[in-house]
């Protein structure tokens, strides 16, 4: 079972103990209070007390049984609804008919149903209890159906005049039961799906938190000796003598040294959030400038495959922070990089749309699995042997951070057809003097301030 599955299978589990012990107190009350404990001067409503009682005990046996199984939750919910219904129907029956007060347990499984199966629940109680009332009230006014033989007729109403007032009345009120019991299940389901939301982030927040307290500690500690290592390497590949095969080890030790550093600050970014500073940015010389970057730095694992910028060479302004923007282009461009073989292309879009700017990432890699889709922006969440599974992860933390002023992603894949990767931003004016994106985009400034992509 998944997890509704599970929380139906214990809401059905609860809502069965206390029905059973319900109707016993309710039928006991009603054979020794409402018969005044005359268990021979009633053997017509007697009978049907006790026929209902054995009943619900036999139903109650059969739903345990079906509820054991694990399976047609929905169905078993359904089932004990309408025959909670047609349990008060009796009870109505000999204890007054279209007057009884027991019709008020009529909107009381309206109730059990929101409980169980929230709105759909609620109605399917209302429109079943009404119903069956409805029949019982219409088997009396047309004499289809005589009040019992041991009760007095005196406590039943059983012409149309008398019956249309009290069968409208309590319509009326299961009708406003149901619609106030599935109005407040659907709140409170919405309720609790946002409260785990709510403490998924406060969950995911912790261990960022946990990660920047470590990683800064760890950076420095790192970086150092990393620092030494390529330099002595850096200075031991120049050295005369050398075969190709040590040149070639030598290789080896820079690239992964280079590699390392490269964790430690893809670490770092996702560690040290910051709240978005947003103003007016040039996304369209946001996107050239990563394009470029990403062209001729090692960081970005460009190698043999091609960045292109395909979008208007003039501006185009949206409202975001343009270094937090920047970072997020990058880490996209670098997850397609590395999601392409050599030969492929990565492209880097820019379009207007309304009052809306949509920014694009394209890889031409294997795609994403729709199992993997959920997942791809999940810290550490990777399907290949290298990567840490960061990058996506600092990508969807700044789209969140930028939701307030109309910031979305989106994915779209199929396999074998690569992925994209489209971010949407509210479109803003042009300012009097462009200061959204900085025109100074060093190298190394800038993949310092990129971070490692998180392979989906």
């Amino acid at each position: 079972m998944d997890g509704s599955d599970d929380r139906l299978a214990n809401r059905l589990a609860w809502i069965t103990g206390l029905r059973l012990a319900f109707v016993a107190l309710l039928f006991g009350a009603t054979a020794f209070f409402y018969l005044r404990g005359d268990l021979t001067g009633h053997p017509v409503s007697q009978s049907i007390v006790f026929a209902t009682i054995g009943s619900a005990f036999a139903l109650a046996a059969l739903y345990a049984t079906v509820l054991r199984t694990g399976k047609h939750l929905a169905r078993l919910a359904e089932a004990q609804i309408v025959l909670d219904q047609v349990t008060w129907t009796a009870i109505v029956y000999v204890s007054g008919g279209a007057t009884s007060g027991a019709t008020s347990f009529y909107a009381l499984t309206c109730l059990v149903g929101a409980i169980l199966i929230g709105l759909r629940g609620a109605a399917l109680a209302a429109m079943s209890g009404i119903s069956l009332f409805a029949i019982l009230c219409a088997a009396f006014a047309f004499r289809w159906m005589l009040p019992p033989a041991d009760q007095a007729d005196a406590n039943y109403a059983v012409t149309p005049d008398a019956i249309v007032y009290p069968l409208l009345l309590n319509a009326l009120g299961i009708v406003v039961v149901a619609l106030l019991a599935g109005w407040l299940a659907e709140r409170l389901r919405a309720t609790g799906g946002a409260l785990a939301i709510a403490n998924e982030r406060a969950i995911a927040a912790e261990r960022l938190a946990m990660l920047g307290r470590l990683a800064t500690g760890l950076a420095h500690e790192i970086r150092n000796p990393l620092g030494s290592i390529s330099g002595s390497v850096e200075m031991l590949r120049e050295a005369p003598g050398l075969s190709d095969e040590d040149k070639r080890l030598c290789d080896i030790i820079a690239s992964e040294a280079g590699r390392l550093n490269n964790l430690v600050s893809d670490m770092m970014d996702l560690a040290r959030p910051r709240p978005p500073e947003p103003t007016a940015v040039d996304v369209a010389a946001l996107a050239r400038e990563v394009v470029e970057l990403a062209s001729r730095s090692d960081r970005s694992g460009a190698g043999d495959v091609a960045v292109r910028y395909r979008g208007p060479e003039g501006s185009v302004w949206a409202r975001c922070d343009g270094a937090q923007m920047k970072q997020v282009l990058w880490n996209l461009v670098r997850n397609g990089v590395q999601a392409s073989g050599a030969g492929a292309e990565v492209t880097v879009g820019v379009a207007v749309d309304g009052d809306r700017v949509r920014m694009t990432v394209k890889d031409e890699g294997p795609g994403i699995p729709e199992s993997q889709r959920s997942q791809i922006f999940d810290a550490f969440f990777t399907t290949r042997s290298k990567g840490a599974g960061i990058g996506l992860a600092v990508v969807r933390r700044i789209i969140e951070e930028h939701a307030a002023i109309g910031a979305t992603i989106d994915v779209r894949s199929a396999p074998n057809a690569g992925a994209t990767f489209e971010v949407g931003l509210a479109r803003a004016a042009e300012p009097t003097t462009s200061s959204g994106v900085d025109s100074d985009l060093g190298v190394a400034a800038a993949a310092n301030a990129g971070s490692r992509t998180a392979e989906s």
